[in-house]
């Protein structure tokens, strides 16, 4: 347990200066007891005076205004952030505490920022599935990211021929257009509305829409959908049948929300 390790191994060094050079690779072991050493060497490892900096400065806090909340001295909480000193769990766990962290916070693995990176050699172009004669085709921009709470798409629509009917569809959230190239028409509920390269629009999802290419050239754009649940949806608002890709597969599939 993380508790009864460092209450083993810092409690002869807790609150005690380090050795005059904070790496652990610079101490002498002839001159530091082996629990002072250790507990420099489990310090620097897990990086715990780099974490509570992190946090005092996400909250813009200045080290006498962090002082005033743990009790503790600037100058301490100074040393503690460079490493200079070793912390003991009564003071980790008064700097966790204004954070609203707990212990295990300073001692668990880092959590690695999410980072995906997708090249456009290895997009899937998909074309609008339910129909014989799709009128757009789009690519997931982000396929790999797990969990994602919003959705990108690289998206071209083709012209259509006249009197070709376009089935509207609704999801939960928001979406948001930037039309790159070409002329594109919009349909929102009961309006239409036409776009140009450079415009943009940002709409509730959760009410029927559809688009139609208004050129002779395809319409490019990038779409972003967002999965936050818009106040029609979640009031009980039954929509039609939509398109969706699937996280795994990144197919689309008629789905009922």
């Amino acid at each position: 347990m993380v508790v009864s390790f460092i209450a083993q191994n810092l409690a002869s060094a807790a609150g005690k200066p380090m050795a005059s050079k904070s790496k652990p690779s610079d101490l002498n072991p002839e001159n530091a007891p082996p629990a002072a050493l250790s507990a420099e060497t489990f310090i620097a490892e897990k990086r715990i005076g780099e974490r509570i900096r992190r946090l005092r400065l996400k909250r813009s806090m200045g080290l006498v205004e962090m002082g005033r909340h743990t009790g503790l001295s600037a100058s301490f909480l100074s040393q503690l952030e460079t490493g200079r000193v070793v912390p003991t769990l009564r003071n980790l766990a008064r700097v966790a505490m204004v954070f609203g962290r707990d212990l295990a916070y300073f001692f668990e693995p880092e959590p690695h920022p999410l980072f995906r990176l997708h090249r456009r050699s290895e997009r899937v172009r998909l074309p609008q599935s339910g129909v014989d004669d799709p009128t757009y085709y789009f690519e997931s921009l982000a396929y790999m990211v797990p969990d994602r709470q919003l959705d990108p798409y690289f998206a071209e629509f083709v012209p259509v021929r006249k009197g070709t009917e376009i089935r509207p569809h609704v999801h939960p959230g928001y979406e948001f257009l930037y039309l790159l190239q070409g002329e594109l028409e919009i349909h929102h509920g009961d309006r239409t509305h036409a776009l140009e390269a450079g415009d943009s629009v940002y709409f509730d999802a959760a009410t029927p829409h559809s688009y139609r290419c208004g050129g002779a050239a395809p319409a490019v754009a990038l779409i972003v959908t967002m999965h936050q649940m818009t106040p029609q949806a979640a009031a009980g608002v039954r929509p039609i049948p939509t398109q969706r890709v699937t996280a795994a597969a990144s197919q689309p599939v008629e789905t009922e929300q």
